[in-house]
């Protein structure tokens, strides 16, 4: 009889064995290319943080923030960084215990957003000014939990409030593989009503050094596969391949405005 796949299983498992960019990230690309993939997140975050005023200032209100599936904490660190109260979230046991090490100004539960709220997240609707969840609602692979991971996002944040997120957005039917859904931006923009999320805008977050999943073209995906390959292969050339397309990609990434691979969304709470 062939295992249940079950999401907290699976990353317990992957996060205990890689906690690392290289677990949260594209596990088979190595380290070295994850890092400087990392570093174009990095990059198109801080910028979309400058657009839209997070970076806080002399007098300014401490932003309120939450970052669902905080991982090993990439996210956390940005936000910090920011002048952010953070809470990060995250489905397990493994991420919760070496992040409240790592961080000693963030606040960590472990909850799955997926489920009913609990205490002490169902006491704090309303709360968060800006909720982020990175790489992560995709790796949601039931409906009917996505839904609820949507509209728990939304009951948590304020009338207002950000939501900002990152996801393949295809163009063409959704695809599903065992531990990952690259859902329709249809569906996307179906359930994000649903839990009264209003898209605000997309921008790409990488252009070349991530999977073209919103694409038709069987060679787009031979060609992207074919210039990994060293990254595979090895993880000194993955270094090297990296170093290589960051200047380029950070150029794309910054003057693009739609891309076949990932793009990061924000979107705002209806009052």
């Amino acid at each position: 009889m062939t295992e249940q796949f079950t999401t907290q299983d699976y990353w317990e498992r992957r996060l205990r064995d890689h906690f690392s960019l290289e677990g949260v990230g594209y596990l088979r690309l190595g380290r070295r290319f994850n890092e400087w993939m990392y570093r174009v997140r990095g990059d198109v975050f801080d910028r979309v943080a400058t657009e839209e005023g997070w970076r806080g200032g002399a007098g300014a209100a401490k932003l309120v923030a939450a970052d669902v599936g905080a991982g090993t904490g990439f996210y956390v660190d940005r936000w910090l960084i920011l002048g952010a109260e953070v809470t990060g979230i995250d489905l397990t046991a493994v991420a919760v215990e070496n992040l409240a090490g790592r961080f000693p100004a963030g606040r960590f539960v472990q909850a799955d957003i997926g489920l009913p709220l609990a205490a002490p997240l169902a006491e704090e609707r309303g709360r968060y000014d800006v909720i982020s969840a990175f790489d992560v609602l995709f790796h949601i692979v039931d409906d009917g939990q996505y839904d609820r991971a949507l509209a728990n996002i939304a009951t948590l944040l304020k009338p207002g409030g950000t939501f900002v997120w990152s996801d393949n957005f295809v163009h063409q039917p959704t695809v599903r593989v065992t531990h990952q859904v690259s859902r329709s931006l249809a569906d996307i923009s179906g359930a994000l009503d649903r839990a009264g999320l209003e898209i605000v805008r997309r921008v790409p977050m990488f252009v070349l050094m991530n999977y073209p999943a919103d694409t038709t073209s069987g060679l787009a995906k031979w060609a992207w596969t074919a210039m990994v390959a060293p990254a595979i292969v090895s993880d000194f050339l993955g270094g090297v391949l990296g170093a290589v397309l960051y200047p380029l990609e950070r150029r794309l990434v910054a003057n693009r405005t739609e891309s076949a691979s990932t793009e990061l969304m924000i979107c705002r709470r209806r009052a």
